[in-house]
């Protein structure tokens, strides 16, 4: 057997991919995949960090043909990228793959589409782009876990350089010699990971921007290679390589077995609510209990919390300090979940304002006293790479006492949105902002990818679009 060069079986995935053979249900879910980035890119464009990056944005970048989704404005693809994936991965909404422990999506779409826009790449190209842009990260992604994200890196910021080198370096770099270009580009790109999870323990608002850094370095990498700048060919597998330097252990035939046939992309997870993926399980649990049963969080002498170990220590600790804390908590946003009022909403999502206001709500904090939290063996059998369960337990003050196991939660492979939830959550955001008839021409072009037109979209998302 030859030794695994994975580096260049990625670049040569990312080169020769043909947009034709792409099977219909993998068209389907990225269809789907792109209403959703688009919903929490909204979402995400009325925040205050989006703010901050766009004045960053006016400081370094240069105008250019890609735009800035739901706006006039463009830019070049590097920094159209950065604003498009800090609107999209700003509140922690966005797509997840749970076993490689990352947000591809938003990424991979605003990186293929701002650089589809540069160099003008009809729809099948870019298709190709996004699909070989996934496929990089996840697997890269779960060669890498467990012992990457033990060692105290989020894969998010990490990771989706590669996949977003290889997307536009796809759309960069075609005929003869692309795939040794794009393997230069994804070699470049891992001399920018960093991906540092401090935040988990401190706060900050620094992840908001940690997926909008690491795209926009994957997309310079692919532009400094357009101008001749090379990157080690064996940039993942090499003796002083990333996957040497930023983790424990890892598997690089993950990234080589089933390549351009076995999508890993069909196992993202689409959110639910505005928090960890792997926490939304027991927020799904104790909304489920109250919808039951009728009560609040009020009415709780005592909760447990039965966890899986891989989230313990990293997503179990309570009264969170900051906003990104409170996402990142599962007895925080489970407590949140035990109070938020469940009549006159829209959804029964947690939103980034219901963690907001939570912060100043002391009963989260005496909930989270009341509160224990252990390792349940049930909870750990029904974990894997697809998807956290949680068992969520209550007493109520009353003597009653219930409890609930979610193996997955809702938008998990497992559960998956169907085709009318998809929309339906779509149109309910973008209505915000443009016609019912263009959310309708958008699903439509959803429907069909060979039609996305990034220049043709940006019109449509525009206000009065």
């Amino acid at each position: 057997m030859s030794e695994l060069k994975p580096t260049k079986a990625l670049a040569s995935f990312a080169a020769n991919l043909d947009p034709a053979t792409l099977p219909a249900y993998v068209r389907r879910k990225l269809g789907w995949l792109l209403l959703d980035y688009l919903r929490v890119c909204s979402i995400g464009a009325r925040l205050p960090w989006s703010d901050w990056a766009r004045a960053y944005v006016g400081v370094v970048g240069k105008a250019g043909a890609s735009h800035v989704l739901f706006s006039q404005d463009q830019l070049n693809p590097q920094h159209a990228t950065f604003m498009n994936v800090t609107f999209g991965s700003s509140f922690d909404a966005d797509d997840t793959h749970v076993g490689a422990m990352l947000h591809p999506g938003v990424a991979v779409w605003s990186a293929a589409l701002a650089t589809a826009e540069h160099v003008g790449a009809p729809g099948p190209q870019l298709l190709a782009a996004v699909a070989a842009g996934y496929e990089t990260i996840i697997r890269i992604g779960l060669s890498v876990q467990p012992g990457h994200f033990k060692r105290g890196f989020q894969s998010t910021g990490t990771c989706d350089a590669f996949g977003t080198a290889a997307a536009a370096g796809r759309l960069l770099f075609r005929g003869a010699g692309a795939e040794r270009r794009i393997q230069d580009a994804i070699g470049l790109a891992g001399s920018y990971p960093s991906g540092v999870a401090q935040f988990y323990y401190s706060g900050s608002s620094g992840k908001r921007i940690q997926a909008a850094h690491a795209a926009q370095c994957g997309v310079a990498a692919a532009l400094l290679t357009q101008q001749g700048f090379s990157g080690p060919a064996d940039m993942l597998e090499g003796t002083g390589g990333f996957a040497r330097a930023y983790c424990d252990g890892w598997d690089p035939a993950v990234i080589e077995n089933g390549l351009g046939e076995r999508f890993h992309l069909m196992d993202v997870l689409m959110k639910s609510h505005a928090s960890a993926a792997r926490v939304a399980a027991g927020i799904d649990g104790m909304l489920a209990l109250r919808q039951e049963h009728g009560f609040t969080g009020v009415d709780i002498a005592s909760m447990h919390l039965g966890i899986p170990r891989i989230i313990q220590g990293r997503l179990t600790n309570p009264h969170p300090v900051d906003l990104q804390a409170a996402q990142m908590c599962l007895p925080f946003s489970v407590a949140l979940a035990a109070n938020i009022p469940l009549t006159g909403r829209r959804s029964s999502d947690v939103t980034v304002a219901d963690y907001e206001a939570g912060l100043a709500d002391r009963r989260l904090f005496e909930l989270e006293d009341r509160t224990t939290i252990e390792l349940d063996d049930e909870v750990e059998a029904a974990s894997n790479a697809l998807s956290t369960a949680a068992k969520v337990s209550v007493e109520l003050r009353d003597g009653r006492k219930l409890s609930i196991l979610v193996p997955a939660p809702k938008g998990s492979p497992s559960r998956p949105f169907t085709a009318q939830e998809h929309e339906a959550r779509f149109t309910q955001e973008l209505s915000r902002r443009i016609s019912e008839q263009a959310c309708a021409d958008i699903i439509t072009v959803a429907e069909d990818l060979d039609r996305l037109d990034p220049a043709s979209l940006a019109r449509m998302l525009r206000p009065g679009g």
